[in-house]
């Protein structure tokens, strides 16, 4: 396990003023042993630090992006193979930024899950995710029957 700063601390604090009281209701699948505060504070922790880092990535990200849009007949001229070239790096920024975009807003999410005492729950079944997939994954909304129902249809 991880030692958390003081800073941290405070920013958990501050983010998730019901934490301590909220974690003892976050289910467990049969088996697993009950969250501890140290485990979802980790986990928040984690999350926060993710949603700075990609908030800061997207922003770079985008500058770049509109950089290549705004310059996008600059320098190409008649060849079709500098066109398709531009054409390309522009289409992969995009998938990028909104590759990340997507990640953002699954992180924003597990961040509001945990605000309002609903982590750890399957979105589809209301049963318990279980532990070591948000542990793996922390993003998690679905069980894993759940994700691979979803990904079988």
């Amino acid at each position: 396990m991880t030692k958390l700063s003081t800073t941290t601390r405070t920013a958990l604090k501050q983010s998730f003023p019901n934490l301590a009281k909220d974690v003892k209701k976050f289910p467990v699948r049969d088996g697993e042993d009950p969250w501890t505060l140290r485990e979802v504070e980790e986990l928040a922790a984690l999350l926060l630090e993710d949603k700075e880092r990609l908030e800061g990535e997207l922003r770079a990200a985008d500058a770049e992006l509109s950089d290549l849009l705004r310059n996008s007949g600059d320098g190409a001229g008649d060849d079709q193979a500098d066109y398709g070239s531009s054409a390309l790096e522009r289409e992969q920024e995009l998938t990028l930024v909104n590759n990340m975009r997507d990640l953002l807003e699954q992180t924003t999410h597990a961040l509001e899950r945990i605000e309002a005492g609903t982590y750890g729950v399957c979105e589809a079944t209301g049963l318990p995710i279980g532990k070591a997939r948000l542990q793996a994954f922390p993003r998690a909304t679905l069980s894993v029957e759940a994700k691979a129902r979803e990904e079988r249809r």
